[in-house]
């Protein structure tokens, strides 16, 4: 766990910042000015220092100079804020050993949580975009079901001449056919002889 000390003279503005620096899972120490800070960064050994730098007693510059020429805070990283935007104010900042520089009217309480993500290395990776939905499927066009092929035609069985056909039930039965009469051949009238008359007696 990262130990942070916020080094600001407006006790409001120190207590934001602590609350928030808080938040992001850092122990948080605080200091009102340069000297106090001083002793805090001895004590404490914080790996990060965020310091204002017009402040009473101690400028935030005198402070990081006394700190980076003391063997036991020589390393620890800082994060110089002011309301101050020359160019010189800056060059002096990194020439002294600032590891960054922030201007407080061009930056918010995000863009410091950020930049001590940064500096210490530890920047959280980015939350992962929400998963898509996948997009409904198209709807399946039915496949049509291949046709049956058509039976192939029986071939034609012969008719046995004795075999008579059987009327489906419920049909007419069909008459039979008449029969030719066939006109009777005449018998031949037998002839009877004549017998020889018997003698008159």
């Amino acid at each position: 766990m990262s130990k942070i000390m916020v080094v600001e003279d407006d006790a409001a503005l120190r207590e934001i910042y602590s609350i928030r620096i808080t938040a992001e899972g850092y122990d948080v120490v605080s200091a009102g000015d340069g000297e106090e800070a001083l002793a805090v960064a001895v004590r404490e050994k914080p790996d990060l220092i965020l310091s204002d730098v017009m402040m009473p007693k101690i400028s935030g510059f005198d402070m990081l100079d006394i700190l980076r020429s003391t063997p036991e805070t020589a390393n620890i990283k800082v994060i110089m804020m002011t309301a101050l935007s020359a160019d010189d104010q800056r060059e002096r900042g990194e020439r002294l050993g600032a590891d960054r520089y922030l201007v407080k009217s061009q930056v918010g309480i995000e863009d410091v949580v950020n930049a001590i993500h940064e500096v210490l290395g530890d920047k959280p990776a980015a939350a992962p975009a929400p998963a898509t939905e996948a997009p409904a499927p198209a709807p399946e066009t039915p496949t049509p079901a291949p046709e049956a092929p058509a039976p192939a035609p029986e071939a034609p069985t012969e008719t046995s001449a004795s075999e008579t056909p059987v009327p489906a039930p419920g049909a007419p039965a069909e008459a039979p056919a008449p029969i030719p009469e066939t006109p009777a051949e005449p018998q031949p009238t037998p002839q009877v002889e004549n017998e020889p008359a018997a003698p008159a007696q």
